[in-house]
């Protein structure tokens, strides 16, 4: 089988493509979570301990893991229905509150009283430097009442999205059982599902249209080691065929991405003139990727068009998104 760059999407083509995102709708089933962020400034280290001392100026909320999916998804113009767990606290409403600000409803997310709404606080300095993080969570997989609370969601929802799009950080939301749901509406509603994995749970998605991990986690899943185009193309090859899935996107940060689409091998290079941090730019693939899908593009195209927009937000601090009109001036 042989490898070679993929092609060149023309400015006419993307632009069509994109155009046609505000006409979308994508389902998003995961694990959402919060951003916060504690920002202050730093002149002296504590004498208590070997730390820096933040006199605190504001905070700041951001949507993480699944919602930020859902607000890439809904910065780049298309209509998005968000599924997935909170708990009965302050930071389940913040997210809330933060969802609506950006245009997204959250009628999907389910309350469990058993749980945490995922929080993670980061305090920052006013430059941007992270002093340290602390992760506020309940890890443990839902039990069956809340399985089926999403699956109903699923079957409420997703039947008028052209894609249904899995975000999976390990949390607890995609369970296997949840998966397995997922995997079978979509194939007999002809709705195709797209899924950013987690290794642990690598044989849930079997049976996906699309899984997309990065190369430590497609190192990790195919048991061997990824340093040229040839071992990526060997371990899209053997995960594709593990799981029975029509395609393989593999990301490789700074190298790029590696595709393997029925039959057709190919790679991206790195599209980043700069890189100020990585942080949620997976989130940023996979809804490229899902809203090229539902446009109409071809693999190649959709990994084109998830290249340009990583590459435009890994350019900025935190986890950010792209406006249709930025992606199109990549192109």
């Amino acid at each position: 089988m042989s490898t070679a760059l993929l092609p060149e999407v023309a400015s006419a083509r993307a632009a069509e493509l994109i155009d046609r995102f505000a006409s979308r709708r994508i389902t998003v089933v995961g694990d959402v979570m919060l951003d916060r962020f504690l920002i202050g400034r730093v002149s002296r280290m504590s004498p208590e301990a070997p730390v820096p001392v933040v006199v605190f100026d504001h905070e700041e909320f951001r949507l993480g893991g699944a919602a930020n999916v859902a607000h890439n998804l809904r910065s780049l113009g298309a209509a998005v229905d968000l599924i997935g767990v909170i708990g009965a606290d302050e930071s389940g409403t913040q997210l809330k509150n933060e969802l609506a600000a950006k245009g997204i409803h959250s009628t999907g997310l389910i309350t469990d009283l058993e749980r945490r709404t995922t929080t993670k606080m980061r305090v920052v300095t006013t430059r941007n430097q992270q002093v340290s993080r602390i992760d506020y969570e309940s890890d443990h997989e839902v039990g069956a009442a809340i399985e089926d609370a999403i699956a109903a969601q699923v079957e409420a929802r997703a039947r008028s999205a052209q894609v249904i799009l899995v975000s999976d950080y390990q949390k607890g939301v995609v369970t296997r059982r949840s998966m397995a749901h997922l995997i079978a509406f979509g194939q007999s509603s002809g709705v195709p599902v797209i899924v950013d994995p987690k290794v642990p749970h690598i044989d849930y998605y079997a049976g996906a249209a699309l899984v997309t991990p990065n190369h430590h986690e497609a190192e990790s899943a195919t048991n061997s080691r990824i340093a040229s185009h040839e071992d990526a193309q060997r371990a899209a090859i053997a995960l594709r065929q593990r799981l029975g899935v029509d395609s393989v996107l593999i990301t490789w940060g700074e190298h790029g991405m590696w595709l393997n689409h029925a039959g057709v091998d190919g790679y991206l290079p790195a599209a980043a003139r700069e890189v100020a941090d990585v942080t949620g730019a997976g989130d940023t693939v996979i809804a490229t990727l899902a809203l090229a899908i539902a446009a109409g593009a071809t693999m190649p195209e959709a990994a084109r068009l998830a290249n340009e927009a990583a590459s435009l937000v890994v350019g900025k601090f935190g986890a950010a998104t792209v406006a249709p009109a930025a992606l199109k001036e990549r192109f």
